[in-house]
């Protein structure tokens, strides 16, 4: 770690109080989230706008903090409440499309005498909407002064106006003016003491200007060229000192030690494939192939296992599950919910038959005091016990699961949370499988992995990637399978978007459509965000929607892009309790309606669930606890509400949940949102295909990275400030190539201090526990 006289003299490292003022400083820090003059310096110009072009108006996001270059067209007082009231509505123009903005209050008449017809100025506010016109409600501005000589105005017209991610408290052009004071007090010193992270060689060979150039021409810029350099110098940081973590990283990983666990030839995994009622598909032989060859060497696996829902994980997942146990060691796999911790028991105890052994003789037993290695004989020649464990089991049953792992009894072991807990002890953990990784924290998953007498081999699997699954992949950090072949039988899915705001009868219809499944002999599950019951609390004033819409408190949640923490309050979630109700005696009344959510006991979620898939229930009305693992073939219809609270992979997910049988599905995302908004267009996107990984491109467009290094999941404090994971893959791989002959010449950085002082810089104390237990 860099001495404190070290940090003291880091110029980026100042904190901005020092430099700015404490009233500015504060400002910035509670609600940008910017401390130091580094932060500042980092916190980019959202894009340029030339004076001499107007800002296309047609082109404004709903629901989004905007800066709008343009032209007052006209300015009106209006009286209302009897006179007593005043509004001022100011009309600008670009020539693309027209904004109000709307004033109230005493001030009226000042705005009035500032803002005049033909007037040229900065706004900057939230879009919204008021009989059906976009506008800017008491908007913060800047009017541009139209010089008369000639000369002035050309110059004036050619300058590029930096805009930057602004909020209600700070503006656009507020935030100009503190970098200027910023800049100009690094430029008297001659920016001394600053520590470039880039090597001297690396930065000539690749023609990249210096940092003190590059913060110059982002922020100031005399041209689009100066724009060009900067962002291209910045992404080499960004995309280098990441790489160089990494590259530590698995460098470290190289070393740690792992038991191999090569599959025993006529063991319990050849038994296996040789039950199987069906050929695996291409796409899970060389997935497998792969497992086997990483689970063979002496260093832990770290795989992602991406595949499209229903594409067969979970059968590519069991047999890597059952070569451990044929190798002599356990396999654990963690699933996020009981729900699916209790569907992927049962299963996998289905897929292998009589190979699943549940009850132990005392022969069997006194087999085991000799080899302890997680098989057993007896009922098939070869077998092993597969247990669960949750959180809910009884006393009894929980004890008997706990001595099955500790004994070695057990060779599989399928769990939610309650498997990390301090008192589950592991004869000889092998494997950890964790299922839908989004659901999971690091420090979960770390905690599972702790439990073997070595570092176990990790297999991830999810179906569509969160944002920083991706980025991680892109960056080299995972090894990745991919499952995209999908196994025959699965029929299409139809989704549709239903826009209750503007087109109400396309509700009526998505009811009449449910209705019809169920004459057709079908089922249909309705999602809702929320349960409804006496025990929820209301969600905090001003967080973004969709986290008080998750009823289970489980990460993966998305905001609408950077301004999330500030978006309007909405009216409270659909519930399930209330829909449930309403369609049992409404639209959908004679039908077999029934409600399933996370807070029912085990014992009663058990039975909806046995229900439904027996077919004695036509409409399932629930939460997000369906998301993943739920398999009823007979269920073709699945209809979201609220789906705007939703993120774009728990919808793909949710869809994934029909289809799953001969007949056709239907997806139905009931939405309020106007067209304009950035949600609409999500749903929209999810409409538009059934391909998980375009799926996750988008969300990762939508949403940026998430932080990198980080256990941010919403991509708002992303560490990738100018990096963009899918524009930029050229430049994280040619930057990945450096770092790693980097880090293998000089695995300490002693002859790169200055790439030291970055990465102290970037990976502090959390971010460096991600990366000692990712």
């Amino acid at each position: 770690m860099p001495s404190t006289q070290t940090t003291r003299s880091e110029p980026l490292q100042e904190p901005l109080k020092a430099l700015l003022g404490g009233n500015t400083a504060k400002a910035m820090s509670e609600h940008l989230g910017l401390r130091t003059v580094g932060d500042l310096l980092h916190h980019y110009p959202r894009r340029y706008a030339e004076r001499g072009e107007l800002t296309r108006l047609s082109e404004l996001p709903l629901d989004e903090h905007v800066t709008v270059v343009a032209r007052v067209h006209d300015a009106r007082v209006h009286k209302f409440n009897r006179g007593q009231g005043q509004r001022l509505e100011v009309t600008l123009t670009d020539g693309s499309g027209r904004l109000q903005l709307v004033f109230f209050g005493r001030s009226v008449h000042y705005h009035q005498r500032q803002l005049l017809p033909g007037k040229r100025g900065m706004f900057a506010g939230k879009v919204g909407v008021f009989n059906r016109k976009l506008q800017l409600s008491h908007p913060d501005y800047k009017l541009l002064d139209e010089d008369s000589d000639q000369e002035t105005v050309e110059q004036f017209a050619g300058a590029l106006l930096p805009l930057y991610p602004a909020c209600k408290q700070l503006s656009s052009w507020s935030i100009e003016q503190s970098v200027g004071m910023l800049l100009g007090a690094l430029q008297a010193t001659g920016w001394r003491g600053l520590t470039d992270p880039l090597p001297d060689a690396l930065r000539e060979q690749r023609g990249l200007i210096p940092l003190p150039e590059a913060f110059e021409k982002i922020h100031r810029p005399r041209s689009k060229a100066d724009i060009a350099e900067a962002r291209s110098r910045l992404k080499w940081d960004e995309a280098f000192v990441l790489q160089v973590a990494l590259a530590r990283r698995r460098a470290k990983e190289t070393e740690l030690p792992a038991v191999p666990r090569q599959p025993t030839p006529d063991g319990l995994l050849d038994a296996f494939d040789a039950r199987l009622p069906f050929t695996l598909t291409d796409g899970q032989r060389e997935v497998s192939r792969e497992i086997f060859a990483d689970l063979a060497t002496e260093h832990p696996m770290h795989r992602l296992l991406q595949g499209e829902v229903g594409s067969g994980k979970t059968m590519v997942a069991l047999r890597a599950m059952l070569a451990t146990v044929d190798a002599g060691g356990q396999a654990a796999m963690l699933a996020p919910t009981e729900v699916l911790a209790q569907q992927h028991h049962r299963s996998i105890t289905e897929m292998m038959g009589e190979l699943a052994n549940h009850h132990s003789s005392a022969k069997r037993f006194e087999r085991r005091a000799v080899v302890g290695d997680g098989r057993e004989l007896g009922g098939a020649e070869q077998g092993t016990k597969v247990v669960l464990l949750t959180g809910s089991m009884g006393a009894a049953a929980r004890r008997k699961a706990l001595l099955d792992l500790a004994t070695g009894e057990a060779g599989i072991v399928v769990g939610t949370h309650a498997l990390i807990e301090d008192k589950v002890t592991f004869h000889d953990l092998g494997l950890v499988v964790v299922d839908e990784q989004h659901r999971f924290g690091v420090e979960q998953r770390d905690a599972l992995r702790s439990k073997g007498k070595q570092p176990p081999h990790l297999l991830v699997m999810t179906a569509t990637p969160i944002p920083r699954t991706v980025a991680m992949t892109v960056f080299g950090d995972l090894e990745t399978s991919v499952l995209d072949q999908l196994p025959a039988g699965r029929s299409p899915i139809a989704t549709h978007v239903v826009p209750v705001r503007d087109k109400p009868h396309f509700l009526t219809r998505a009811w009449e459509r449910v209705r019809e499944e169920t004459e057709a002999g079908h089922q249909t599950y309705v999602v809702c965000p929320r349960i409804g019951d006496d025990e929820e609390t209301a969600p905090a004033k001003g967080a973004p929607a969709e986290r008080a819409a998750y009823e289970e408190q489980l990460p993966g949640g998305e905001t609408d892009g950077d301004e999330g923490a500030d978006s309007e309050e909405k009216r409270p979630p659909l519930a399930v309790l209330d829909i449930a109700d309403q369609l049992a005696s409404g639209p959908l009344a004679g039908l077999r309606v029934a409600a399933l959510h996370g807070r029912m006991q085990p014992e009663a979620k058990d039975e909806v669930m046995r229900r439904f898939a027996a077919g004695e229930v036509d409409v399932l009305v629930a939460t997000t606890v369906i998301e993943v693992g739920v398999n009823v073939p007979n269920a073709t219809g699945m209809v979201i509400m609220d789906a705007d609270r939703f993120g774009v992979s728990q919808l793909h997910q949710l869809r994934g949940r029909v289809g799953r049988g001969s007949a056709p599905g239907l997806c139905l995302l009931v939405t309020d949102m106007p067209p304009e908004s950035p949600a609409r267009a999500r749903l929209e996107a999810v409409a538009a295909t059934l391909d998980g990984f375009e799926l996750s491109r988008i969300d990762l467009e939508q949403r940026r990275e998430g932080d990198v290094l980080g256990q941010a999941q919403s991509g708002v404090r992303s560490s990738l400030r100018m990096l963009a994971v899918i524009d930029d893959e050229e430049i994280i791989a040619e930057a990945r190539d450096e770092a790693t002959a980097l880090v293998a010449a000089d695995p300490e950085l002693a002859d790169h201090p200055e790439l030291r002082t970055a990465l102290d810089a970037l990976l502090d104390e959390e971010r460096e526990e991600y990366l000692d237990k990712g």
